[in-house]
């Protein structure tokens, strides 16, 4: 028989699932049998895109979380309150608010497709007709007219995906309290049109970027109203926080900074803004002259770039921002007016289409798509002739692609 030195109890927590990192969902991938070695790099690549806004890869620094600690030693039990940091990631990959409502979307009206036996039975079906001759004609076919029949219904009776969730009532208004996603991206709005008086609006907020609409409380959602707020005023113009759609960020006249990760937009003090405007002024100081206008330079959502003349030119990877000269950027400049000079044959910036020269051709640009010229009575279109095409027959072009292009969608009963 032994005796008891001492015992030990710690109080631990259920974890999570890892969240994905590139490698380990090519793993998942595989393990699935979706996708081959060629097409996982561009389905990941695909869902990042900036543009599409459905995932981000992110470090996160986790949260400090206390535990009870328990020591029974010599007849006497000694308890202790230790804390450990949970939470914390390094280059993860996490859903965007609209990433997970088109999921939802898509689930809801697209249950056939959307589950991991329909895309691997499509590998496999696509590796048949690849090494043993099966008849790719049917195989389209069965799949695209029950598919497409969807398509149409969706579109027609589907309302839009908003995401929505109550969160509760607003004590001053008695209104709700509603987590929503919308065209201007994830926000909070206070008051519901159906419930409003004539002439009253909703109020809204942007999330911050560290919160999502699935996991954001009443108490935290009710504090974004706090924005915008006054912290003081330098040279003569007030300094205001507030955030928007990519963002916390610190306005002063008509200049906008963006607020790091690091800094709050509810604790953010006098000093720290003063020195992000400081800066800002620094980066937005003329680096020379073209055409007796001045070149700026800075970095957006897309990377670096030099304006000039309200036209944004991307620095190329042979120059760098914090050290391209006036001459590398009036370079870049001249090469992207010239492009721009030549890229239209006929433009209606109100319709959105526009006739352009391509590295293939000429071709139709309608809002996002790329469509190409017909052939008129057998004969290919010329810029010449181009030039003189009207708004019309261009729309019966674009009509011929997509039906309906035009058709004005009825408004859905809610």
């Amino acid at each position: 028989m032994l005796d008891l030195n001492y015992m030990e109890s710690v109080e631990s927590f259920t974890r999570p699932s890892a969240r994905y990192t590139e490698a380990s969902l090519v793993k998942k991938l595989e393990e699935l049998g979706i996708g081959r070695p060629s097409t996982y790099a561009p389905t990941i690549t695909k869902i990042m895109e900036e543009e599409r806004g459905y995932v981000t890869k992110e470090s996160r620094e986790g949260t400090q979380r206390n535990y009870q600690y328990l020591l029974l030693k010599k007849g006497s039990i000694e308890s202790k309150v230790k804390s450990e940091i949970t939470g914390a990631t390094k280059n993860c990959l996490y859903p965007s608010d609209l990433g997970m409502v088109v999921v939802d979307f898509l689930s809801e009206h697209f249950d056939q497709v959307m589950n991991y036996s329909f895309t691997a039975r499509v590998e496999d079906e696509l590796d048949k007709i690849a090494t043993d001759g099966v008849d790719w004609k049917r195989m389209l076919k069965n799949f695209y007219e029950p598919f497409h029949s969807n398509v149409e219904k969706t579109m027609e009776n589907a309302e839009r995906a908003k995401g929505k969730r109550e969160l509760g009532k607003d004590v001053a208004s008695g209104y709700t309290v509603i987590a929503q996603m919308t065209r201007f991206g994830p926000v909070i709005q206070i008051g519901d049109r159906e419930e409003m008086k004539e002439g009253e609006k909703p109020r809204f907020a942007n999330l911050k970027p560290s919160q999502s609409l699935e996991t954001i409380s009443f108490d935290d959602a009710m504090e974004l109203f706090k924005l915008p707020r006054t912290i003081g005023t330098y040279k003569g113009e007030e300094i205001s926080v507030n955030t928007g759609r990519f963002g916390p960020y610190v306005k002063i006249g008509e200049m906008f900074v963006n607020l790091p990760r690091n800094l709050d937009p509810m604790t953010i003090t006098m000093e720290e803004a003063i020195e992000l405007i400081e800066n800002k002024m620094d980066e937005n100081a003329p680096i020379g002259m073209f055409q007796n206008l001045p070149i700026t330079k800075g970095k957006g959502r897309f990377g670096p770039f030099v304006k000039w003349n309200e036209l944004y030119v991307p620095i190329p990877v042979r120059y760098k921002l914090e050290t391209i000269t006036e001459a590398q950027a009036i370079e870049i400049i001249e090469i992207k007016v010239d492009k721009e000079a030549n890229r239209y044959i006929q433009n209606w910036p109100a319709e959105k289409i526009s006739i352009e020269n391509g590295r293939w051709g000429p071709y139709i640009k309608y809002g996002k798509n790329n469509l190409k010229i017909p052939k008129v009575e057998g004969i290919k279109l010329e810029t010449e002739s181009l030039q003189t095409v009207s708004l019309d027959t261009v729309k019966s072009w674009i009509e011929a692609e997509i039906p309906g292009a035009f058709k004005k969608t009825p408004t859905k009963k809610k």
